[in-house]
């Protein structure tokens, strides 16, 4: 098991744990597709623990998310398509191929005309590859949805297929949550719900538009709703009731105090 390098004895242990005789029975029953849960979920404890900005949980989190890249460069190089060289290797080259300012002879670009230049790379990549039927087609079905809605959107921007302004974004959100309304009214679940995917959308391309991420964004205010809420529980407890033995009226109130002191303790 010794090994020169940490990532040589890493592949090794998967290898360990993927031999027939004598490993892991759990590891050996895995596919890419039952191990595609586990990759997902890694990479979301990896951005928690960059919330948290817990430098201990993060080294932690990568070597996870690490394991996983491992584990499907194993079951691929036991089909005999690639191994973690050639994972390792095809990055490499794309990360070179797409920043000819630094490998290259091109000029310095800024972090916008990098970010432009990168999608326009990527589309000449998806051309090379016969992947030319739509601009869209290599935006993930399995992302987030907020977060393909925004990359949807920024995939049409770059044809001028966008609103203009901020305003006018803002605006269609105000035209989509009308409609909205008027299903809810109506009483209609099914359209109200398409309406609702809508209003979503337009919210998507309103964080496209400002340049924030809108799974951050709700991130932080889970984050603030979790914090007030149990601000409420604790109040409600030392008052010897718990919330189902409240109402919304002393919630609210309680609510708006948490509201208050986070704002007071912002200020000083």
């Amino acid at each position: 098991m010794a090994a020169e390098r940490p990532i040589d004895r890493l592949l090794a242990i998967m290898a360990r744990l993927r031999d027939p005789q004598g490993g892991c029975e759990w590891d050996l029953e895995q596919t890419f597709a039952t191990i595609a849960p586990y990759t997902v979920e890694e990479a979301y404890e990896v951005a928690d623990a960059i919330e948290r900005n817990d430098l201990t949980d993060l080294r932690d989190e990568l070597g996870d998310l690490l394991f996983q890249v491992v584990f499907h460069a194993r079951m691929a190089q036991e089909q005999g398509a690639f191994g973690f060289d050639d994972v390792a290797d095809a990055i490499s080259e794309k990360m070179i191929r797409r920043h000819p300012h630094v490998f290259g002879a091109e000029a310095q670009r800024t972090a916008a005309q990098q970010t432009q230049a990168w999608e326009l790379i990527k589309a000449e990549e998806r051309a090379g590859r016969g992947r030319n039927e739509s601009l869209l087609d290599d935006v993930p079905s399995g992302l987030p949805a907020l977060t393909r809605a925004v990359k949807l959107s920024r995939r049409a921007a770059t044809v001028g297929f966008v609103w203009p302004t901020i305003g006018e974004v803002v605006a269609k959100l105000d035209e989509e949550v009308g409609e909205l309304k008027v299903e809810i009214a109506a009483d209609d679940r099914e359209k109200a719900r398409a309406e609702l995917g809508d209003v979503l959308f337009v919210v998507a391309n309103i964080a496209r538009t400002l340049d924030i991420d809108p799974e951050d964004a709700l991130r932080a205010t889970n984050a603030k709703f979790a914090r007030r809420f149990r601000h409420i529980e604790s109040e409600l407890k030392a008052r010897g009731k718990t919330p189902d033995q409240s109402d919304l009226a002393e919630m609210d109130a309680l609510w708006d105090a948490a509201k208050a002191a986070e704002r007071a303790a912002a200020a000083e």
